[in-house]
């Protein structure tokens, strides 16, 4: 479906336009000169462009990212459009959505301009409008003074590497535009629009299982969903309490939220609720709670969601896609239902890309970013939330009778070793000290084990990962190489 949203002669339609249009002859040539500096990395990591604001992050880079992914983005559609545009709710955000649109103008482009919304709102409405593309500015589960920005194709899914490629020899002045550009284009404010988005949450549930009777616990993280999530789960009849639900730049995902459990897991229990949800900052992701307090992640999720959808003939070969982080006692106990798990490197675009390759109807990973093309086309955090509560309902048991009857986690050790030098984080592989003892640690746990070391794609740190058939094992190991890195690297 295709929303019918067009220009009139006052502006678009239900939209605000900005008082200015000037003209740009000659802006593709000032802009392609104006060359800053960049480190030598890539700058695109796993989910876009992360950084601190104020180092990596400036408004003079940004806007120039904005210019280039307007060029990249006219450059490969059939007809020019609008660019979508949201934010989360830290203070960066304002200067770095004036900063993009600015560039995303300068490449004569529109701009549809949510405001504070969920990632996966951009992604939506990029998909269901004329646009070009979409452009979220967010730094999903990273702490206040951390930001980032993430680029939508028109098809609503993460922009493909190739392009991202020459989004950056842009930057770096090793690619020219394709196109003069002869005029601005100008900047909309469309906040209507989540009203779309929002209706499209609630639709594949409308007409069949509710959340009546169900008493929900929500963390916004004081982020992107607070206007959007309680009134949703409101609207489909579940008892709703809320924390950290209003939009604070200042304390986003600080000690709650998806990477903080402990205060959603102590209200569950203490308002005896069914279960509770944990998002990050940008509402792409989520993590459960079950009646007792007890996590469920990402793995639990597929696992559970897996088995409805078989249940219904809605997973084709009963294959799942996740990353490498998966744990194993959730691939085994898939593989003794018959089905069968790929595993991609650590992204939601990787298993996103497996999931189109294969024709997959499910994929995600353990930190709760979870894919269903029956019902979205990216990761979302509401999404995955509310067929969740559904699941449990339609169910008529709780989530921690599902929990239990589902499988037993391998022992898992994630430790994460913050490394500063983005040069040497993204080069340690380089490592010998490094990599010797990683493989001394396989070759002595053999197939009762797993190792995972890789440099983050969001955060200034080196992730060390051990899965062993015992705890004894995986602390042993993660031990040892945690040593290392903060030895040899930190």
């Amino acid at each position: 479906m295709v929303l019918s949203i067009s220009r009139n002669q006052g502006g678009i339609a239900g939209g605000s336009v900005s008082e200015s249009e000037g003209v740009g002859i000659g802006i593709e040539r000032s802009f392609a000169l104006n060359l800053i500096s960049l480190p030598k990395t890539p700058l695109f990591g796993t989910d876009g462009i992360r950084g601190r604001v104020g180092e990596l992050l400036s408004a003079p880079l940004v806007l120039q990212v904005g210019f280039w992914a307007g060029m990249v983005l006219r450059s490969h559609a059939d007809q020019v459009g609008p660019v979508i545009l949201g934010q989360d709710s830290r203070n960066s955000g304002d200067m770095l959505a004036m900063a993009l649109s600015a560039g995303l103008t300068a490449a004569g482009l529109e701009v549809w301009y949510l405001g504070l919304c969920p990632t996966p709102c951009v992604a939506y409405l990029a998909s269901v409008t004329n646009a070009i593309g979409g452009v979220m500015i967010s730094a999903s589960h990273n702490p206040p003074e951390d930001n980032g920005i993430k680029i939508f194709g028109a098809d609503g899914g993460k922009l493909p590497q190739l392009l991202q490629a020459e989004i950056e020899a842009g930057l770096r002045g090793k690619r020219s535009p394709t196109e003069i550009v002869s005029h601005c284009g100008r900047h909309y404010s469309r906040q209507e629009l989540i009203g779309h988005y929002r209706e499209a949450l609630q639709k594949p549930l409308q007409g069949g299982i509710n959340l009546q009777g169900m008493k929900i616990v929500l963390d916004l993280a004081w982020g992107a969903a607070v206007g959007l999530a309680p009134t949703v789960f409101t609207e489909m009849g579940a008892e709703v309490i809320c924390l950290h639900n209003e939009a604070d730049g200042d304390r986003i995902n600080v000690n709650c939220g998806s990477t903080h459990l402990d205060i959603l897991q102590t209200t569950v229990k203490q308002h005896n609720a069914d279960l509770g949800f944990a998002f990050d900052g940008d509402a792409d992701r989520v993590l459960a709670v079950d009646n007792t307090g007890r996590q469920v992640n990402g793995d639990y999720i597929l696992y559970l969601w897996g088995c409805h959808l078989q249940q219904k003939q809605q997973l084709p070969d009963k294959l799942i896609v996740s990353t490498v982080m998966a744990n194993l006692g959730f691939e085994r106990a898939w593989q003794k239902l018959g089905g069968k798990l790929i595993r991609t490197a650590v992204g939601d675009q990787y298993v996103q890309t497996e999931m189109s390759r294969t024709g997959a109807m499910l994929g995600g990973e353990q930190s709760g970013h979870i894919l269903c093309p029956h019902y979205g086309i990216t990761g979302d955090g509401l999404l995955t939330a509310l067929h969740l509560a559904a699941l449990v309902k339609e169910a008529g048991v709780s989530l921690g009778q599902m929990v239990d009857q589902s499988f037993q986690t391998y022992p898992q050790l994630l430790h994460n070793v913050r490394v500063v030098d983005r040069d040497r984080r993204l080069g340690w592989k380089d490592c010998q000290p490094l990599v010797m003892a990683i493989a001394n640690a396989e070759a002595a746990m053999g197939d009762t084990g797993r190792i995972l070391v890789r440099a983050s794609g969001t955060e200034p740190v080196i992730r060390v990962m051990v899965e062993a058939a015992n705890a004894e094992l995986a602390n042993h190991w993660t031990n040892e190489l945690v040593s290392q890195v903060q030895q040899y690297l930190a």
